[in-house]
Formats: structure tokens, C-alpha cells, sequence
């Protein structure tokens, strides 16, 4: 991708970042304008507007290309210029692969990364929990409305910022996040968004008030016409069931008009699948490692 020239990702460019993902058939939660955006320092983002679309690359803690966002089927990929000399890039959404095997099936290899699979659930189970298979999760909703009542759900606006940035730093010292740079960097990403709360728009949270103070929130952003994405949820230790009732809430009240949750991947993480898996996820978005290979010189193929 020499031919083109990356600068880091701000939030002055949005609306023509937002222009292209509007256009983009398969929205990733790794590609919402709050995701790059709180991520940015951390992995050191850049993005490119060329050739009809957004491309973007990570330059920490190695450089690499993400999925180029925008109009996937408007764009001619076979002699697009920035892929001529070949390219790897990561976070690949299935759907594009397979544009891209259909367009170049000699220079296409994916290879898939479970870890960075997106889970999908179906928004009407998590805000109503029925049956067999959520008895678990049911069971500690109901031991959190024993403690704590009813849930007082309030939506996340301008007002209760300090109440969530609060509690964030409360997790944080709970979790000892100064001693593990995954965390740190996630509490890093947390404040940069809940810091630009009103300059991202789609963004949409909730949060759970008990004993005079709040107990959880959860922060998410609207995909697309049919999908929510929830980035960030915490829960104040020593409130049991607390994780499950901001879980159930957040869906029943952020996520009406919404068919689906998507509640990220779990990044190969083995205690974090098993909590995804429990929610009976009703499908992923799969992703991958891509391949391109530099094209036949001679054959332009």
C-alpha cells in the first residue's frame, strides 16, 4: 500500500469516515467511529481515504492493515492499485473475503481468527432471559433484584458522566488496571469516548443506579438498521448478579428496535468465551487474516 498516505485517525474527519460506513455491507464492531477512536492511541490508527474507499492500518504495537471501509461492491478490486503489490490485512469481516475470492481467486487466501469473532445474540432473548437455557443468568437477575429491588435503569447522558467515570475508575482500582496493560488500555479507550460522549453520534448507553449510587453502565453503538453494538460493560463489585441485570436491562431498553446484540469477541480469552458462549450467542461474525498476493506483472492478473 505504498501508494497511498495514511495520517492518524480524528474525530475532524468523522462525518466522511461515517459517509463510507453507512456504505459498507457488513458493519464490524471493530470498525464504529467510537472503536477507532478510543483505540486510536493505543494502536497508533491511521486511516486513508483513496479509491473509493477508507483504508486503515495500525502502526502499534506492529504495524498492520485493517478492512478497508465503504462501498465493498462499487469498487473494482482486481486492479485496485494500493492491492496490486500484494498485502496482508487482519480483522477481515467473511463477507468481504469472499468479495475478495471472487475477484482475485488466485491471489486470495483467508485464514480465520476465532478470537476475533463477533458474538451475535438475538436481542429479545437477552432482554427477557426464557427458558432452560438462561437459568443460570435468570437466577442471578433475580438475586440481584432480592438485594437491590427492581433495577432502576437510567440512560447515559451529559448528566451522569461523572457517575461513570467514576465507577470506571473504581473497576479499575478493584482490578489493579496499573499492572496489566490490557486493561490500562482499555480504561485509556473507555475515557476517550466517554470523553467525546457528545461528538460520536450513534452512541447509546445505560446504567444501573442502587443504594443511592450507580452500580453499572453499559456503553454501546448503533451497527446498522438491525444491529447494536455494546463495547463496554461494567459492574461494581460486591453486587451479585449485577453484570446480569445491566446485561438484560441494557437489551430490553437500549436495544428495543434492534433484532440483534453484538457483543464483540473475546479475543481467544478463555474465561471470557465461556461467559459469551453462556449467553447462547445465535450466530458470529466471522473474521480472518487475508492474504493478497502482488499481481502477475506481465498478465496484470
Amino acid at each position: 500500500m505504498k501508494d497511498i498516505a495514511f495520517t492518524p485517525v480524528t474525530l475532524a474527519e468523522k462525518e466522511r469516515y461515517l459517509e463510507l460506513w453507512a456504505r459498507t455491507p457488513r458493519r464490524s464492531i471493530d470498525y464504529t467511529l467510537a472503536n477507532l477512536w478510543g483505540w486510536a492511541g493505543y494502536y497508533g490508527l491511521e486511516w486513508c481515504f483513496a479509491h473509493g474507499l477508507c483504508w486503515l492500518r495500525q502502526t502499534h504495537p506492529q504495524q498492520a492493515f485493517w478492512a478497508p471501509v465503504g462501498p465493498w461492491d462499487e469498487v473494482d478490486w482486481a486492479n485496485m492499485p494500493c492491492l496490486r503489490g500484494g498485502a496482508s490485512l487482519v480483522r477481515v469481516p467473511e463477507e468481504l473475503l469472499r468479495r475478495l475470492e471472487a475477484a482475485m481467486p488466485e491471489r486470495v487466501a483467508g485464514e480465520e481468527t476465532r478470537g476475533q469473532w463477533e458474538y451475535l445474540y438475538k436481542t429479545e432473548e437477552l432482554a427477557t432471559l426464557p427458558g432452560n437455557r438462561f437459568h443460570k443468568k435468570k437466577n442471578h437477575f433475580n438475586a440481584y433484584v432480592k438485594a437491590c429491588g427492581e433495577p432502576d435503569y437510567r440512560p447515559l447522558n451529559p448528566d451522569v458522566m461523572e457517575d461513570v467515570l467514576a465507577l470506571q475508575d473504581e473497576w479499575c482500582q478493584w482490578h489493579e488496571c496499573e499492572g496489566s496493560p490490557a486493561l490500562q488500555a482499555e480504561n485509556e479507550a473507555i475515557n476517550r469516548v466517554l470523553a467525546h460522549w457528545d461528538d460520536i453520534p450513534d452512541l447509546v448507553g445505560g446504567s444501573l443506579y442502587a443504594d443511592g449510587h450507580m452500580v453499572a453502565f453499559s456503553v454501546g453503538e448503533k451497527l446498522d438498521g438491525t444491529t447494536l453494538g455494546v463495547h463496554y460493560e461494567k459492574g461494581r463489585n460486591g453486587y451479585r448478579g449485577v453484570y446480569q441485570a445491566m446485561n438484560r436491562c441494557f437489551a430490553q431498553q437500549a436495544g428495543r428496535g434492534h433484532v440483534l446484540l453484538n457483543r464483540a469477541q473475546d479475543l481467544d480469552e478463555e474465561g471470557l468465551r465461556q461467559a459469551k458462549m453462556g449467553y447462547n450467542p445465535t450466530d458470529f461474525l466471522r473474521k480472518y487474516t487475508v492474504e493478497v498476493a502482488a499481481a502477475d506483472t506481465a498478465t496484470g492478473k
